[in-house]
């Protein structure tokens, strides 16, 4: 038997609730997976809530990503006690995800844990951190060097510019961290950000070419401000786009694109290729301190995942959720 977060709809609406499941309740899959730290994300804030539709069948365990031990196997790569990590590939919308003691899945969308972090560490990159590590290495791919002048990363307290500021300051890039928490300067600052910029200078409607500044930008919010860096590029600058806190809306012209050779490049962490995810899993442990790692953390149990779905949404959150199972 094990604790799980259900999410159901009924005619009064769609609700959460903590539930004790056993293994027949498992969907199909041919890996099982005992889930030892999973985490609280936007996206999970948004299906715990229902603030968007984005759970497809019901009843539905939320969570996004797992990290833990394989318990039983009939996929030939793995095999009970491998230590693994799963991210995306549609868990917690479409598949039973893992926020609960156990998650069934195919074995196709694992990866193995690399040697240089715990479960728990694993967690507290969670999807959050792959998917900046997935931006990083697009903006190296797409040329950007740390000598070429200065990164921006928006949304910078959250959970993908936190791990952001932490690799690319570690790789030897300066970098600005827009966040709209100006309390969190020395959190930002011990990451690694050389400076802090105040998001509503980013967040209103502005010019649509501004001053030549940024080489590169990682972007977690979207709307104007996503526009307004786009604005800001140096020629040639590299835009990684990975959120939209702020909205879906793009109210841009063309000019940055076509006048700076600005490349707006948008970056998926739920069905990026394995490769891609190996990569990014394999740099990360390279690149990326484990002591900075607890600094992001905020550990929580199961039963208070709920609350923090709200919280998360209301830019309350700094860093990680790590939920332990």
């Amino acid at each position: 038997m094990f604790k799980a977060i259900i999410i159901d709809k009924t005619d009064a609406g769609q609700a959460a609730r903590i539930d004790t499941l056993d293994d027949s309740d498992l969907p199909a899959g041919n890996v099982t997976v005992r889930v030892e730290y999973s985490t609280v994300n936007f996206k999970d804030g948004l299906a715990i809530t229902g603030a968007i539709p984005l759970i497809q069948s019901f009843p539905m365990v939320p969570g996004i990503d797992f990290a833990g031990v394989v318990e039983a196997s009939d996929h030939a790569k793995w095999k009970a006690g491998d230590r693994v990590v799963l991210n995306g590939w549609g868990v917690g919308e479409r598949h039973w995800g893992g926020l609960a003691g156990k998650a069934r899945v195919d074995g196709d969308w694992l990866v193995r844990l690399p040697d240089a972090f715990t479960t728990r560490q694993a967690m507290a990159i969670g999807t959050a951190g792959y998917a900046a590590m997935l931006c990083v290495l697009r903006l190296e791919k797409l040329g950007v060097k740390p000598g070429d002048g200065e990164v921006i990363v928006t949304g910078a307290s959250g959970g993908v510019g936190s791990v952001a500021i932490a690799v690319l300051s570690k790789l030897g890039y300066r970098v600005a961290a827009s966040t709209g928490r100006p309390e969190g300067a020395d959190y930002l600052k011990a990451l690694g950000a050389a400076e802090i910029i105040d998001r509503n200078t980013l967040a209103e409607p502005g010019a649509p070419m501004q001053a030549e500044r940024w080489a590169g930008a990682i972007d977690t919010v979207g709307s104007h401000t996503l526009v307004n860096v786009c604005a800001q590029m140096r020629y040639g600058g590299i835009v990684a786009a990975t959120g939209l806190a702020q909205g879906i809306d793009l109210p841009a012209t063309l000019y940055p694109f076509i006048l700076r050779n600005v490349t707006l490049s948008g970056v998926d962490s739920v069905m990026a290729p394995r490769g891609d995810r190996e990569e990014a899993w394999s740099r990360l442990a390279r690149d990326l301190d484990p002591a900075k790692l607890e600094s992001m953390i905020r550990e929580i149990a199961l039963e208070d995942v709920i609350p923090s779905a709200g919280d998360i949404l209301q830019g309350k959150v700094r860093g990680r959720i790590v939920v332990a199972l």
